[in-house]
C-alpha cells in the first residue's frame, strides 16, 4: 500500500458527494478512481475532484489494481452485488447503510469478505463522531446509572414519488432500511445486544413502502427503547439514554456534535466536539486505520452487529408482512 490509502468510488449520486467532499479532508486519503455506469457522469464527476481514474463501469474500477478500498455508493438493492464484485477482486470496502437488503445478503457479504481476507464495513457514519466515542465513554464510567431507556427519532416529510428510491419498492424504499435503522443502530450500540421482544405500530404508503412507525423493544424487564422512523413527517432528530442517576441528550444523534448528561441533583452539561465538512471523514479515518492495522473488520461496528441488526430489521418487516419484489 502507498503512503495514501487509494479510494474508489463505486456509484456517484448525493451520498457518494458528500462522502467525498469529507474524504478530501483527509492527509492520508487518495481520490484514486470514480466509477458510474454513465461515462459521461463519471468524467464530470472524476474532473471535479481530480480523480487520478475514471471508469465508465464499476468492473472496470474493481480490477484497477491501484484501488485499495472501494466506497459502495448505490443504491440499497445493489449494495449485495457491488460489494461482491469488490471484495472478489481483492478490495477492501466500505459499503453504505443500509449494508445489504436483508441478513442473507449481508451474511453472504461477511462470507466473502472473510473467505477474502478483506474488510469490510458497514458504513454508518453516526458510530463514529467524537460525540459519540464520548457517549461511549461516559456510559462505561456509569455516570447515569443503570440505562433502562433508550429513545431516538429520524424523521423526515418528503413528496411522494414512486419511482424514487424512498418509495419504491424496487429499491427497498422505506423508512425503516432508510432512517429507521440509524435509530436501531443507536440502540444496539447502547445495550449491546438485540432485542428478545418487539412490538411495533406501522403505516404502508400507497406506493407498499413503510411511511412511518414507532417500534418498542425490549432487551430485559428493565431495558427497553422506544424508535421512530418516518418518510412522511418531521421529527426532531434527538435520540436519549436514561438512566438509574440521570441521562444524556444528544441532538440530531445521527451525526452529532454535542451531547448534554443531566445528572440527578446536577445542572445540565453540555459538551461539544465541533468538526469540519458533515463528518463523513471520521468513518474513513476508521477504515484507514483498520487497514493499516491488518484488520478485516472494524472493533467499533463488528460485522456480527452489522448481522444482528439486519436480523432485527427482518424480523420487523416479516411481522408487518412487508417483502420487496426482488427477494426469494
Amino acid at each position: 500500500m502507498s503512503d495514501k490509502i487509494r479510494w474508489g468510488l463505486i456509484g456517484l449520486g448525493f451520498i457518494a458527494r458528500r462522502f467525498v467532499n469529507d474524504l478530501a479532508r483527509l492527509p492520508d486519503a487518495e481520490i484514486y478512481a470514480v466509477a458510474s455506469r454513465s461515462q459521461e457522469k463519471a468524467d464530470a464527476f472524476g474532473a471535479e475532484y481530480g480523480a487520478t481514474k475514471i471508469y465508465g463501469s464499476y468492473e472496470d474500477l474493481a480490477n484497477d489494481p491501484n484501488v485499495d478500498v472501494a466506497y459502495i455508493g448505490t443504491p440499497h438493492n445493489l449494495h449485495l452485488e457491488h460489494s461482491l464484485l469488490c471484495l472478489n477482486a481483492g478490495k477492501h470496502v466500505l459499503c453504505e447503510k443500509p449494508f445489504a437488503v436483508n441478513a442473507k445478503e449481508a451474511q453472504v457479504m461477511i462470507d466473502c469478505a472473510r473467505e477474502k481476507n478483506r474488510f469490510l464495513m458497514d458504513a454508518f457514519w453516526t458510530r463514529y463522531f467524537p460525540a459519540m466515542d464520548k457517549l461511549r465513554e461516559l456510559l462505561a464510567e456509569d455516570v447515569i446509572g443503570d440505562v433502562m431507556l433508550v429513545q431516538a427519532d429520524f424523521g423526515g416529510r418528503g413528496p411522494v414519488v414512486p419511482e424514487k428510491r424512498h418509495f419504491n419498492p424496487d429499491l427497498a424504499g422505506g423508512a425503516l432500511l432508510d432512517v429507521g435503522s440509524y435509530c436501531i443502530q443507536f440502540a444496539s450500540m447502547i445495550y449491546g445486544k438485540p432485542p428478545t421482544d418487539i412490538v411495533s405500530q406501522y403505516t404502508l404508503g400507497s406506493t407498499g413502502v413503510d411511511e412511518l412507525s414507532v417500534l418498542v423493544f425490549r432487551y430485559s424487564d428493565y431495558e427497553m427503547a422506544t424508535l421512530t422512523s418516518a418518510i412522511r413527517l418531521g421529527t426532531p432528530h434527538e435520540a436519549r439514554v436514561m438512566g438509574t442517576e440521570g441521562y444524556i441528550a444528544i441532538p440530531n444523534f445521527w451525526h452529532p456534535n454535542e451531547l448534554t448528561s443531566v445528572l440527578s441533583g446536577q445542572a445540565p452539561e453540555t459538551l461539544r466536539f465541533p468538526y469540519e465538512g458533515e463528518g463523513f471523514q471520521f468513518e474513513a479515518i476508521e477504515v484507514g486505520n483498520c487497514i493499516r492495522g491488518g484488520l478485516i473488520e472494524s472493533p467499533v461496528y463488528p460485522l456480527e452487529e452489522t448481522l444482528t441488526i439486519m436480523q432485527t430489521m427482518d424480523r420487523i418487516r416479516a411481522d408487518w408482512g412487508l417483502r420487496y419484489p426482488f427477494e426469494d
